[in-house]
């Protein structure tokens, strides 16, 4: 039998990415970064675009290369066709569609969170279904009901910031430099996350919340800056600490809720947030707890990559799932309906 051989392209955001993915083993794992927006504290769509038709033919053969596929030999060509910036979408999916048309090979357009999610399927170990995967990233926040590769349901989903949001823009509130989430991280590890207080949102059911969190801590810092310009500077990792425990706690909590509608006890993290140290070992203990068995990916596939592209493609391929040449991308689909 003739080996799948598939290459995917990421582009979604700001990271260029192209993984090659051979019988669902992943050969290659290729990402570019764009340090452009870090002066501008946030993705500017434009150059975002700008810098991915400057990176993709790179990126694509450093893939090829290093995962020893000539591009002949592929089976498929997969992108990402939903959601993200519209501009860098379009990169992708053209690149992508017109290397399908060079080769007459199938076109497999992959939803990016549905990708996040089957990142925990890259390496061993792999969770069974059914499982719960709570994915969070700087755009979205949802609890995820894995009942096959191909077949999820989204059962909560945040109302209004994702997890990503509220941690950056809390970094922005305290004064840290974009992107601002890693460093709350960072300084958290030296902090006490009991030393101030910050509400849980009450909200109902399985969604989720982060706009009056987002309040509720410029509110302390306007307050306490009053008292002591300097109090920041003098509690950094303290407030670091706080402010990632209160938002970890709020995601597990809603995962143990979850948990206890479903009767499911299999979980896993996805997306850019589970990278945090602290929802990595807040897993750990609430799994320890609740006799959960828990899965988590290496931290490059966490981040937005190809890698995870290839994996949900290579399910897609298998299935016959296939997309028309005249596709189109969207900045924003709807996903596990």
């Amino acid at each position: 039998m003739t080996a799948v051989k598939i290459l995917a392209i990421e582009s979604s955001c700001d990271e260029t990415s192209a993984s090659v993915l051979v019988d669902g083993k992943v050969l290659s794992n290729i990402i570019a970064n764009q340090a452009v927006h870090e002066q501008y504290g946030g993705v500017v769509p434009e150059l975002a675009s700008r810098a991915h038709q400057e990176n993709i033919v790179p990126v694509v053969d450093a893939a090829l290369k290093q995962a020893g596929v000539d591009m002949h030999e592929l089976s498929a060509i997969a992108f990402t066709q939903s959601p993200g910036l519209i501009g860098s979408l379009l990169v992708g999916s053209c690149f992508a569609k017109s290397m399908a048309l060079a080769l007459n090979i199938p076109l497999i357009g992959v939803h990016h969170m549905q990708a996040h999610v089957l990142a925990n399927f890259i390496e061993d170990p792999k969770p069974s279904f059914p499982f719960l995967c709570l994915t969070v990233s700087g755009g979205h926040t949802q609890i995820v009901q894995c009942n096959s590769p191909l077949n999820m349901k989204v059962i909560g989903e945040t109302l209004d910031d994702a997890a990503g949001e509220a941690f950056d823009k809390s970094a922005k509130l305290i004064g840290l430099p974009y992107p601002g989430g890693p460093l709350i991280d960072k300084h958290a590890k030296e902090g006490n996350p009991l030393r101030f207080k910050f509400t849980e949102p009450q909200i109902p059911g399985l969604n989720f919340s982060f706009s009056g969190l987002k309040t509720g801590i410029l509110y302390f810092l306007q307050e306490n800056r009053a008292k002591d310009p300097e109090f920041v500077e003098k509690n950094l990792a303290d407030i670091c600490a706080s402010i990632q425990h209160r938002i970890v706690t709020i995601l597990l909590n809603k995962l143990v809720k979850a948990s206890e509608e479903t009767g499911i006890r299999q979980m896993s993290i996805a997306g850019g947030v589970s990278a945090n140290s602290g929802l990595r070992k807040g897993l750990a203990e609430y799994a320890a707890k609740h006799n959960w068995q828990y899965y988590i990916p290496k931290f490059e596939y966490c981040t937005d990559n190809a890698a995870m592209i290839a994996m949900t493609a290579y399910y897609k391929y298998l299935a016959g799932e296939f997309v028309p040449l005249d596709v189109v991308p969207s900045a924003r689909a709807v996903f596990g309906e």
